[in-house]
């Protein structure tokens, strides 16, 4: 759940489970996978869909603006979402 007093409710995306949506409020990582995950679209503030997890748990796919991302799941948990 969140660790900031006042702001909404928030999961990370490998605690979610496949149907399930929400809006990015952070991503929790070094300067270089932040820049990573950015460029790939993972922005605060974008809508995200998780789509399935792989049979052995990893990667977890999501949709994200109509395109669909694999993730490995060490990046997924570091991706917090506000539920929709």
């Amino acid at each position: 759940m969140n660790e900031f007093p006042g702001e909404a409710p928030t999961i990370a995306i490998d605690a979610m489970q496949p149907g399930d949506s929400g809006v990015i409020a952070r991503v929790d990582a070094e300067p270089a996978i932040v820049r990573r995950l950015m460029e790939l679209g993972l922005v605060p503030g974008t809508e995200l869909q998780h789509v399935r997890v792989a049979p052995l748990g990893d990667p977890i796919e999501v949709s994200i603006r109509g395109v669909h991302l694999s993730l490995r799941r060490s990046e997924a948990s570091r991706i917090h979402v506000t539920p929709c």
